[in-house]
C-alpha cells in the first residue's frame, strides 16, 4: 500500500554542500522539528516584521537568534489548501484539496472530502525515520475518521478538526465545535479562550515525554483565528493595544516563549529546529484587526498580503543568528528539507512540489531560490505567477474575488516585487517579454495542475467518504 510505502524509506546521507555551515549541519545528530503554524496571522502582525502595536518579544528574539524569511509563501490565501501543502509538500490542486466537496474554499464539518490515504505526509516521512510525531491544534484536512491526523503518520492528536468559527448551528446541521484527543471527542464545545494555553501545555508535555528520541511537533494554532473577535485567556484579554486580535497575538508570543524555554530546560535547544509562520495573511475586517503591511491586499486572496507570510526559523549553532533571506520559498519546502535533515529523503514515487532549502537556511554563499516559478491559485483558478522578482497577475475573463467563485474580468498586471513591494507601477506594457515568459509558465502550470474547467495531468485524487457523520461528544465505551 502507498500508506505503508514510506516505511521502506532508506536513510541516506545528506546532499553535499559547498558552505561550511551546510557541511557542519550535515554532521550533527538528527534534529527535532517543531512547526508553529498560526491561523490568519498577517505579515505585519509581529514586531520583527514591522508591527508597532503588538508586543512579541519571544518571536522577535527567535528572529535575532535565527533567520527571517521575508519571501516565504503559503500556497493559498485560505486555510485548508494551505495546510494541505505543508503536510504533503505539494500544491493544493495536486492533492485535490483546493476546494471542498461542494466546490467552496475550505473543508467544513461533515465534508465528504479530506486528505487521501494515498498521500505521504511530512509526519509519515519522519515517523518512518524513527521520529515521535504529534499534532496539537487545528487540523482542517477532513474530520471523518479516514482523514484524521492519526491516520496520516501522527502518533497523537489534540485539537480541533477545523476552524474555530465552525460552531454549532441552530438547525443541527453543524455540531458543537469538537475538541479531540486522538480520534475521540473529549469536549464539545471547548472554551476557545483557553485553546492557546492548553495547546502549549500539551506540546510541552509531549516534548518532555519524548525528549530522549527525535521528535516532530506540528502545532497549528487556532488563533488569531476566523472569528470576528479572536480569543485569549484571561491573562491576555484586554491587555494589548489592538483589541482581541492583539490579545490573541500576544498570547501566541507567550506560547512561543514557553516552548523555547522548555527546550532549553530539557537540554534540547541546540538539537531543535523551530519554524514559526502562518497559514495565510490576515483577512480584511472593518475596522481592521490584523496587518499585512507593507504588503498589498488581504487574506483569502492571491495578493501578496494573502499568501506571503511571516516566517522565522531558529536552530542555534546551525542557522546563523540574525540572518535575513529574501529568496522565494514556501511551506511546501518543509517536507523535503526536514526529510534530508533527518537522514532520509522525500518520497520518490510521486511529484513533490517543494524543495530542499537547506542552503538558504544555512547561509550557503550564493544560495538562490529553487523555484523557477511559484503559482498563486484561488480555489480552482490560477490567478498569478511569480518568477524571480516578477509577479504577473494573469489576464482572466472573470477573476474570482471572493470565496464563492464570483468575480470580474482582469487585465495583466506585472510588478517588480524587489523594487516596488507596494505594487504601484504596472509594468506589463513596458516589459512584454517578461509578461510572455510568465504567461508561458502559467500555461505550464495549467497543464500540470489544472485551472477552471481543466484538469491537470499531475493532479491526484483526494480522500472521499460518501456518508460523512459529525464528530460529536460520545460516552466512553
Amino acid at each position: 500500500m502507498l500508506r505503508r510505502s514510506i516505511q521502506a524509506i532508506v536513510a541516506v546521507g545528506l546532499l553535499s554542500g559547498g558552505a561550511a555551515r551546510l557541511a557542519a549541519a550535515e554532521g550533527v545528530e538528527r534534529p527535532n522539528f517543531i512547526v508553529i503554524f498560526c491561523d490568519n496571522l498577517g505579515y505585519g502582525d509581529v514586531g520583527c516584521f514591522g508591527s508597532k502595536v503588538h508586543r512579541t518579544p519571544n518571536i522577535d528574539r527567535m528572529a535575532e537568534e535565527g533567520i527571517r524569511l521575508t519571501s516565504f509563501y503559503a500556497t493559498s490565501g485560505v486555510c485548508s489548501p494551505s495546510r494541505a501543502s505543508l503536510i504533503t509538500g505539494c500544491y493544493p490542486r495536486r492533492v485535490g484539496l483546493h476546494v471542498n466537496s461542494q466546490g467552496r474554499a475550505v473543508l467544513v464539518p461533515k465534508d465528504k472530502k479530506g486528505l487521501s490515504a494515498g498521500e505521504v505526509t511530512i509526519a509519515e516521512v519522519l515517523k518512518g525515520l524513527g521520529y515521535a510525531t504529534a499534532i496539537v491544534g487545528k487540523w482542517h484536512l477532513g474530520d471523518q475518521p479516514p482523514f484524521l491526523p492519526t491516520r496520516h503518520g501522527f502518533d497523537s492528536y489534540f485539537g480541533i478538526p477545523y476552524s474555530d468559527d465552525m460552531t454549532a448551528t441552530d438547525d443541527g446541521q453543524r455540531p458543537p465545535l469538537p475538541l479531540m484527543d486522538g480520534e475521540r471527542v473529549i469536549e464539545a464545545p471547548p472554551d476557545r479562550n483557553l485553546l492557546t494555553k492548553r495547546y502549549t501545555e500539551r506540546v510541552i508535555e509531549f516534548i518532555t515525554e519524548n525528549r530522549h528520541r527525535p521528535l516532530f511537533v506540528y502545532m497549528p494554532q487556532a488563533m488569531p483565528g476566523s472569528t470576528a473577535a479572536p480569543f485569549a485567556s484571561e491573562r491576555f484579554r484586554g491587555k494589548s493595544a489592538n483589541g482581541p486580535w492583539g490579545d490573541s497575538v500576544e498570547e501566541l508570543d507567550w506560547s512561543t516563549g514557553e516552548l523555547l524555554a522548555a527546550l532549553k530546560r530539557l537540554g534540547l535547544d541546540e538539537r531543535t529546529l523551530v519554524v514559526w509562520t502562518s497559514d495565510n495573511g490576515a483577512p480584511r475586517r472593518n475596522p481592521p484587526q490584523g496587518s499585512n503591511l507593507p504588503l498589498v491586499g488581504w487574506g483569502y486572496t492571491t495578493a501578496e498580503g494573502g499568501q506571503r507570510v511571516p516566517c522565522v526559523i531558529r536552530w542555534p549553532g546551525k542557522i546563523p543568528a540574525g540572518a535575513v533571506c529574501d529568496q522565494l520559498c514556501s511551506t511546501m519546502d518543509l517536507l523535503p528539507t526536514f526529510a534530508f535533515l533527518a537522514g532520509g529523503e522525500p518520497p520518490r514515487d510521486r511529484t513533490i512540489d517543494g524543495h530542499d532549502i537547506r542552503p538558504l537556511l544555512f547561509g550557503a554563499p550564493g544560495a538562490k531560490s529553487p523555484y523557477e516559478a511559484f503559482y498563486y491559485y484561488h480555489m480552482e483558478q490560477l490567478q498569478a505567477v511569480r518568477s524571480g522578482d516578477w509577479k504577473l497577475y494573469l489576464p482572466v475573463e472573470a477573476k474570482w474575488q471572493n470565496l464563492r467563485g464570483q468575480g470580474k474580468p482582469a487585465e495583466a498586471a506585472l510588478y517588480d516585487l524587489k523594487n516596488d513591494l507596494r505594487e504601484t507601477r504596472n509594468l506589463a506594457g513596458a516589459r512584454p517579454e517578461v509578461v510572455a515568459r510568465l504567461l508561458e509558465l502559467a500555461e505550464r502550470a495549467r497543464g500540470e495542475l489544472g485551472d477552471v474547467g481543466r484538469r491537470g495531468k499531475g493532479q491526484r485524487e483526494p480522500g472521499w467518504v460518501e456518508n460523512p457523520r459529525p464528530q460529536r461528544l460520545r460516552p466512553l465505551d
